[in-house]
């Protein structure tokens, strides 16, 4: 089975490209390798797939292409038929959307269409994308439930994460092509971006440099360490979203369809305070961190949780790595890439 990653030298995506060349498909790693953050860390993330070199299982191509390009998207449908489409490419961030709005309408609506139009041309059989926690917004309904609103994003990423949720299911509608979102709960790990919490405070900490304490430190995260998150994914491609037979058009659910469409949080169904977060990281490290405390920042939210019981149910599983265990396998990898 031939499938297209995008966003491949990102987080998220390297790791997916990973499992699934190790389970034995042929994968096609699709990346701009922008700027937004140290693309040297991108570049390490491909050496270490390339590594995989040697299996005999290895089956794996790299397209340096912004999916902004129509024609080049097409060229890469054309030439290499896929089957499965895992689009994870996005200009990802919050606070960077206050200041840089172009860039999301560019890379995740014009992106995303460009994307799953090609999929739908090209008759893909299985249309799985990134959503994002962000989606829900104002909610204080906590733990969020794929069927609550998520009529109110309070950020411009959040928008168009909602964008692509609703563009798919019109996708899965108008032409019959199983789509599948994924709202992915604040994820960590190993080879982790730079501009998220782990990183930043491990940096800091280690430097002795104050790290920011928004919303004074009361604030709470569905942490979710990545080898979940890509367990979660790698069963939803062996399992395309199917029309939901108990779908009631008088009670619409927003989480499911009549037509080949789903919606997952993608959490650790445990939601930890900041200061907890932090302190874990102390520990590991063996240091504790200068707080520097400041107020919420606009666009932001004092509070995640996932609610994963349609995911357990959907595919017999939901992430449960425990902070500890996964902030050490962070610790452990940070220390060997940067010290």
């Amino acid at each position: 089975m031939k499938i297209i990653v995008t966003g491949a030298a990102g987080f998220i995506g390297f790791h997916t490209s990973l499992r699934l060349l190790k389970e034995g498909y042929e994968i096609i790693g699709i990346d701009n390798l922008n700027n937004y953050y140290d693309v040297n860390l991108k570049l390490s993330r491909l050496k270490e797939i390339e590594k995989l070199k040697n299996s005999k299982k290895f089956c794996w191509r790299f397209i340096k292409v912004a999916l902004e390009d129509e024609e080049s998207v097409e060229k890469i449908f054309k030439d290499f038929k896929p089957d499965v489409v895992v689009h994870l490419a996005a200009q990802a961030g919050v606070r960077y959307s206050l200041k840089n709005p172009k860039t999301y309408i560019d890379s995740n609506l014009i992106g995303f269409y460009n994307i799953i139009e090609t999929s739908r041309k090209y008759k893909i059989s299985n249309f799985l994308y990134a959503s994002s926690s962000s989606v829900y917004g104002g909610n204080k309904n906590l733990p969020f439930n794929e069927n609550h609103s998520v009529d109110h994003p309070v950020s411009l990423y959040a928008a168009t994460k909602k964008s692509n949720e609703i563009i798919a299911h019109c996708y899965s509608h108008l032409y019959k092509m199983p789509s599948t979102g994924m709202r992915f709960f604040t994820v960590y790990g190993p080879w982790g971006r730079p501009d998220m919490a782990p990183m930043i405070f491990t940096k800091s900490i280690i430097d002795k440099v104050p790290i920011k304490v928004f919303n004074f430190g009361k604030m709470k995260r569905d942490f979710t360490f990545i080898d979940d998150v890509v367990e979660a994914i790698y069963r939803c491609v062996k399992k395309p979203a199917v029309p939901n037979p108990l779908f009631n058009k008088l009670n619409p659910e927003p989480s499911s369809s009549d037509c080949p469409f789903r919606v997952f949080n993608l959490g650790n169904n445990n939601s930890v305070e900041l200061l907890a977060f932090i302190k874990t990281i102390e520990d590991q490290l063996g240091v504790e961190a200068i707080k520097e405390y400041l107020p919420m920042q606009p666009g932001d939210v004092e509070e995640t949780a996932a609610d994963t019981e349609a995911l357990d149910s959907w595919i017999g599983f939901s992430p449960n790595t425990s902070l500890k265990d996964g902030i050490k396998k962070f610790i452990d990898w940070y220390k060997k890439y940067y010290l």
